[in-house]
């Protein structure tokens, strides 16, 4: 696997980029409680969701490693231009105006649930290649 985006001064020190990753049904529940709020008759808004913190390209690699119970190969390369060293959303407003409460913002969740979704469809596309 190629990871790039070494050295960023305002990454960790793994040296890779840092981004304010999300649980997919956080996602979901934040627009939820948007339709909610514009059903209640709420100005439309532009709001970030996310959990106001950040977890390392690395650090995702190496728990979905632990995860999978395989150690494959990372190799780091040089920053793409144009990206930043460190991407976390300020998410202030979708909590303040949507009520917006996310319930799975820790990394070791975010990707058990993941790759427990990739296992369902590579057992799915199985079972559908055999008929």
């Amino acid at each position: 696997m190629n990871v790039f985006g070494e050295p960023h001064l305002s990454a960790r020190a793994d040296g890779t980029c840092v981004r304010d990753y999300i649980h997919v049904s956080d996602l979901v529940q934040a627009h939820l409680d948007a339709l909610r709020y514009l059903r209640k008759g709420g100005a439309s808004v532009t709001a970030n969701c996310g959990y106001g913190r950040g977890y390392s390209v690395r650090e995702v690699i190496d728990t979905v490693q632990a995860g999978l119970g395989v150690d494959f190969r990372v190799d780091l390369g040089p920053q793409r231009a144009g990206r930043s060293g460190a991407d976390r959303r300020l998410v202030r407003r979708a909590r303040a105006v949507l009520g917006w409460k996310p319930a799975r913002d820790d990394l070791p969740t975010i990707v058990r649930h993941a790759l427990g979704w990739e296992r369902k469809l590579m057992l799915r596309q199985s079972v559908i290649s055999m008929c």
